[in-house]
């Protein structure tokens, strides 16, 4: 259950034109409120408490998509919320279907005309399971790491999202879902942007997310994913959540893990495998590790070798996901017999491995397809640029000779600090 999450625009200084088409609406988002603040909101403006609290249940427990349709309210405080706040601050504008309906990927168009996407992705109830319905959520318009097998780098690094914008994500699955009787169980930070990248307003999300006065998830329905960003890790330990912790790994050697993951120039994966180490000793929390399979890249026995070596005793599990096609590199797949056997070395190792497929390949499910396709694709000679670069660092880390390329810089200088 895993969407890949950055590509290779900022890594090789090609940027696309921006998607943002007009200036930002200044307005807040509603969701972005706390109930205290909601509360000091209605007071500031003459209103009793209990409007805070029917406000809140509109937002987080209607299938309302305006103010305007918010009934419980007065007009004139419909009108004063409209003026101050905006309900939706990442519209849909368009949503596709596959694998019969269990998978359902949709753009969001944020008020500055920039793309976002989420996937919604349901499990039908088995033998040894319930019923789940999992969304998987953007953090950033675009993203600044650069790894060179995810689409979303096509869009260039935009911005990162507010709160409000995350939150709002998970309000349009679950309207959607509410029609048919059903509620979302699970929510998963894998989307486009690196999360610890913009941990103050992800942790306002989450915070969100869990509060029973809100949407009333738990902790341990949240998995937040990260390329490797060890400051944030390390806040997220002092933190001590319930939610999960998911590393996107990708290589357990560093010369290979330079190029599949440019964030390993600045902290090396045995950095990063110590930080996961601290967060499951300080919530016993399994932390996930996450390799998407490409083909004679890193689905090697060697391969197998070191990251069996690295997580040797942790208490860890590991998700093989054969990578999706991007037009960008010249990479494919795994095939599945290379995947189970590199699974089996796992597990004769005591490394506990799951192998996972892709959902929704046939409406762009890795990350930023979609919104890429809206905003046109790079050029085939910036195409054939990328794939040229990719080669000769690809083989060049295959020889075991580290990467002498600077680091992804963040977007907005927070690095999880």
């Amino acid at each position: 259950m895993t969407v890949p999450i950055a590509d290779l625009a900022p890594f090789f200084g090609l940027r696309p034109a921006p998607s943002a088409t007009r200036p930002r609406d200044p307005r807040p988002g509603i969701s972005g409120l706390t109930p205290d603040e909601a509360v000091a909101w209605a007071g500031e403006h003459g209103l009793p408490a209990y409007r805070a609290r029917q406000v809140l249940d509109a937002v987080w427990r209607g299938r309302q998509a305006s103010f305007g349709e918010v009934r419980t309210l007065p007009a004139a405080v419909r009108d004063q919320l409209e003026e101050a706040f905006r309900f939706d601050t990442a519209g849909e504008a368009e949503v596709r279907l596959a694998d019969g309906g269990l998978t359902e990927k949709g753009v969001h168009r944020l008020s500055d005309g920039l793309l976002v996407e989420s996937v919604l992705m349901h499990y039908p109830a088995r033998t040894e399971s319930r019923e789940r319905h999992s969304l998987c959520v953007s953090s950033q318009a675009g993203c600044a790491v650069g790894c060179p097998f995810c689409a979303t780098g096509e869009l260039g690094m935009e911005r990162d999202l507010e709160t409000a914008e995350i939150v709002d994500q998970v309000r349009h699955a679950q309207r959607r879902l509410a029609a048919d009787g059903r509620h979302l169980t699970h929510v998963v930070f894998m989307g486009m942007g690196e999360p610890l990248m913009n941990l103050d307003r992800v942790l306002g999300a989450i915070e969100a997310l869990r509060d029973p006065a809100r949407f009333g998830l738990g902790a341990r329905h949240i998995t937040v994913s990260t390329s490797g960003v060890v400051p944030g890790i390390r806040r997220l330990t002092a933190l001590a959540p319930q939610i999960t912790l998911a590393i996107s790994l990708h290589a357990a050697r560093n010369a290979l893990r330079d190029v599949l993951v440019p964030l390993n120039r600045r902290w090396p994966v045995e950095e990063v495998v110590a930080a996961a180490r601290e967060y499951a000793a300080a919530t016993g929390r399994r932390v996930t590790y996450e390799l998407t399979m490409i083909d004679a890249i890193n689905d090697t026995d060697a391969d197998a070798d070191a990251l069996a070596e690295l997580l040797r005793g942790d208490l860890a599990h590991v998700n093989l996901i054969p990578m999706n096609q991007v037009a960008h590199t010249p990479w494919t797949g795994s095939p599945l017999p290379v995947v189970e056997r590199f699974a089996d070395r796992l597990r004769a190792a005591g490394v506990a491995t799951t192998i996972r497929f892709n959902r929704g390949t046939e409406v762009g499910a890795a990350c930023g397809q979609l919104a890429a396709e809206h905003a046109g694709r790079p050029a085939p000679a910036v195409v054939q640029r990328r794939r040229e670069r990719i080669v000769a660092q690809s083989a060049a880390a295959l020889r075991g000779e580290r990467s002498q390329e600077p680091a992804p810089e963040p977007a907005g200088g927070e690095e999880g600090s």
